[in-house]
């Protein structure tokens, strides 16, 4: 019965994800979906050409939409954000639109308005 609860807590405890304050930056440009896009298009079309020519076409299809996408104005926002430990990330915040300056959390690779500043904003998202 003991080794059960711990593997449960130990379980619990990978599947969290951990989360981690920090401060926009700025904002900039995210290109997932175009270079996604591209990417499985190249690989289908590359498939003419055995594995390897999956693999060039994906590849070359993941850079050509990339910049198809930021080419017709359709990029998407990103943040680049510092952490605590002053290390730099980029991340999606699709729903909320950020400001330069204001404290986020780390979740994954996303950005979440705090909690404290939506309550002192009486901002409800429910």
């Amino acid at each position: 019965m003991k080794k059960l609860g711990t593997l449960a807590l130990t379980l619990v405890l990978i599947a969290t994800g951990s989360v981690h304050a920090a401060e926009v930056l700025e904002e900039t440009k995210d290109q997932t979906s175009g270079k996604s896009v591209g990417g499985m298009s190249g690989m289908m079309i590359g498939a003419i050409g055995g594995p390897l020519g999956m693999l060039v076409g994906a590849g070359v299809g993941a850079l050509f939409g990339g910049e198809a996408q930021d080419a017709s104005g359709l990029s998407e926002r990103a943040y680049k954000a510092g952490t605590a430990g002053g290390e730099e990330k980029v991340l999606r915040a699709p729903n909320d639109k950020l400001v330069i300056g204001e404290a986020v959390e780390i979740r994954g690779n996303r950005a979440y308005r705090e909690a404290t500043a939506q309550a002192d904003s009486g901002i409800s998202y429910h």
